[in-house]
């Protein structure tokens, strides 16, 4: 058996804050024995203050962006120090081997190695404006299984889990900072709209991928943005397992990840029943009369 824990909490710049709260959440799941701990993107640092062009997101504000490290520097050293021998995925905003470049990322560790890293590829409302894209998503063995990465908005877009499930991933970890809506935001941001999709994305993709799906999420307010937390455990089915609804806290469920596999995988195993060679468009390459169409949809 296996137990997975995952976080919803405030991270913002102050670093010594953050290593507290990581170390809060560590011990509560030793506590509870888990095994895998996911925390949210931007835990280290802190995501951007407001989304769209203006505010922390433009390049040229650079003191306000959330603090640049390389995996190799002394900020993830401390994390591992804290972590010890419990497996866990964490957000930080990483800097490229250029030494300017920065990647909104995260990485999979303990504290003896750091098993591997992923740069978030789908970036929303400006993003692009603070980080450079990544290029790909990787699997990665560990002590606990095989674990994919994703950040945040990647949930929108099937194409990326799907991709790791095809890879061999047995849980995929999903680390947001993903807020309430911007525009007619609900009184009670448990029936927000962007809540809602937050908690669907999971659930499909779960299911669909018939993965363990690992949902992190900041939580309370940073900037202008209102986190809506909902860090969650859904099973291969998309049955949600546990969740900390909008409050900071920690999720946590039992799994047995080889019974669960042989039996959903038994029946309707949705990579064994794919049909590829039907699904042309999605790898051609775009037509003329596609790329019209795309700037009319933006128009």
């Amino acid at each position: 058996m296996t137990i997975i824990g995952t976080v919803a909490a405030n991270f913002t710049r102050d670093l010594e804050q953050n290593y507290a709260t990581i170390e809060e959440y560590v011990a509560q799941a030793r506590a509870r024995g888990v095994d895998f701990l996911v925390f949210p993107e931007a835990a280290i640092g802190g995501y951007l203050s407001s989304l769209g062009n203006h505010g922390d997101t433009r390049k040229n504000n650079a003191r306000s962006l959330p603090p640049a490290i390389s995996l190799d520097g002394p900020e993830i050293a401390r994390v591992q120090s804290i972590v010890g021998d419990l497996v866990v995925a964490i957000g930080f905003c990483e800097l490229g081997e250029d030494g300017e470049t920065r990647y909104n990322a995260a990485a999979v560790l303990d504290g003896h190695r750091i098993y591997g890293s992923y740069r978030k590829v789908h970036q929303p409302l400006g993003e692009n404006m603070s980080y450079s894209s990544g290029e790909g998503y990787g699997v990665f063995d560990t002590p606990i299984g095989r674990v994919g990465l994703q950040i945040c908005y990647d949930k929108a877009f099937p194409e990326a889990a799907r991709i790791m499930a095809l890879k061999g991933a047995e849980i995929i970890a999903s680390l947001s900072a993903w807020p309430a809506a911007r525009t007619a935001t609900a009184e009670n941001l448990q029936e927000d709209r962007w809540t809602y999709r937050f908690n669907l994305f999971d659930a499909a993709r779960a299911l669909e991928n018939q993965v363990f799906w690992v949902a992190s999420n900041q939580s309370g307010t940073f900037g202008s943005l209102r986190y809506v937390g909902n860090a969650k455990i859904v099973d291969p089915g998309g049955n949600i397992l546990d969740t900390t609804l909008l409050g900071s806290g920690l999720a946590v469920a039992e799994v047995d990840i080889c019974e669960s596999f042989t039996a959903m995988r038994a029946g309707m195993f949705h990579l064994r029943d794919r049909r590829p060679e039907k699904y042309g468009l999605l790898t051609e390459p775009e037509s003329a009369d596609d790329l019209a169409w795309r700037d009319l949809a933006h128009a």
